[in-house]
């Protein structure tokens, strides 16, 4: 015949050495991920869990949605926000997004 048959070489001596050096930057990429996203999110969702559990009475809080008010009364999935003086709503636990020092509503009037 007039084309001669070719045959693959293995780059390198060893063959099984090459598919781990292959998956390293992968793994170093999901390892930055790791560290640079999912546990400080984690950490974020274990601090505010932790302060939605201890919600009572009378605490000042910001919502979710931007409305402040005082709490008056606290069940287990929700809770009952005075915004203004005999106006109350009920919303969420989770949508308390951050309490407020003591005597912040009054500042704020």
């Amino acid at each position: 015949m007039l084309i001669s048959s070719a045959y693959a070489q293995a780059a390198g001596g060893s063959g099984g050495d090459a598919g781990l050096l292959g998956f390293l930057p992968i793994i170093l990429m999901f390892v930055l991920l790791w560290f640079l996203m999912i546990r400080p999110q984690m950490k974020r969702q274990k601090e505010h869990k932790a302060m939605v559990e201890a919600l009572q009475k009378g605490d000042e809080v910001i919502t979710t949605g931007g409305v402040v008010g005082k709490i008056t009364k606290v069940a287990d999935s929700y809770v009952t926000l005075e915004i203004a003086t005999g106006t109350e709503i009920v919303v969420q636990r989770a949508a308390v997004q951050l309490p407020l020092p003591k005597g912040t509503i009054k500042s704020l009037q």
